[in-house]
């Protein structure tokens, strides 16, 4: 899709606010297939100062739920929802095959990728990745639910 087709506000697809909103741009998005998102990880994120203070370390939880907030993003969009249209969100229903490979820092570029495997009703399964300058530092299935 061209610049202008993933010119929008995330928020109009997210619900979370700073200090929980964990994806600053899509990057690429095709509708009812795949979404590559961005979220610089700064030395100020709020989690950084009480996560291994002396080596900061993004939480692995908070990584899973960067790729689930893309995967949000991509189910609304693929169903042209937003908030305002919905009145809900969709929400983490489960993951599978969890695993990191590599710690996430201050100064990294967190690529976050999701591409849909299966979609019935109002749940759809995930396949994703974060990247790190192209290495795998998570990988995960989600289920994301409409709530």
């Amino acid at each position: 899709m061209s610049e202008q087709d993933i010119d929008f506000e995330i928020t109009d697809y997210l619900p979370h606010r700073y200090p929980f909103l964990l994806v600053d741009r899509v990057l690429e998005i095709e509708l009812g297939k795949r979404i590559r998102g961005l979220k610089n990880i700064s030395a100020n994120e709020p989690f950084f100062p009480g996560h291994f203070p002396t080596k900061p370390i993004m939480p692995g939880v908070l990584i899973v739920e960067a790729l689930a907030q893309a995967s949000g993003i991509l189910a609304l969009r693929s169903r042209d929802l937003s908030i305002e249209k919905h009145g809900g969100v969709f929400l983490l229903a489960g993951m599978d095959k969890t695993r990191f490979k590599k710690p996430v820092v201050p100064g990294d570029r967190l690529i976050l990728d999701a591409n849909v495997v299966s979609e019935r009703r109002d749940i759809m399964k995930f396949s994703c990745e974060a990247l790190v300058d192209e290495s795998v530092v998570c990988s995960t299935e989600l289920l994301i639910a409409s709530g």
